[in-house]
């Protein structure tokens, strides 16, 4: 069973950056992938980017793409969020996530059933 421990998450003033890591610890092959969410307060949980680990290849919302990039080190089992040129409605509760065993990464939150505690972000000036 995975487990998921993000960091990182920090107050930054618009316009400035940060990167997130997510450690997946004890990993089975199985584990196809993880995904980045957010969760701003008064909101629903969002997707934010997702990536698998045996390919290369990324996806993003909308709201992000451009500014936003996960990246992943399959050696040490973790997973980053560089996310630049942030904005104050970046602020939210960063969580990474894991599918659930031999699924892709999707967009759905109802998708994935592994969470790692959360870390939190706040854009302000």
């Amino acid at each position: 069973q995975v487990r998921l421990a993000e960091s990182g998450g920090d107050w930054v003033q618009p316009g400035g950056s940060l990167r997130l890591s997510c450690v997946a610890s004890g990993r089975p092959p199985s584990n196809l992938g993880v995904a980045w969410f957010r969760q701003a307060p008064g909101k629903e949980r969002e997707f934010v980017a997702a990536i698998p680990w045996a390919i290369s290849r990324t996806y993003y919302a909308d709201s992000v793409k451009g500014r936003f990039t996960i990246s992943k080190d399959n050696a040490k089992n973790t997973v980053y969020l560089q996310m630049d040129n942030l904005s104050p409605e970046d602020t939210a509760v960063y969580y990474c996530a894991a599918p659930p065993n031999n699924r892709y990464v999707t967009r759905p939150v109802a998708d994935y059933d592994y969470w790692g505690q959360g870390t939190q972000v706040t854009v302000s000036s």
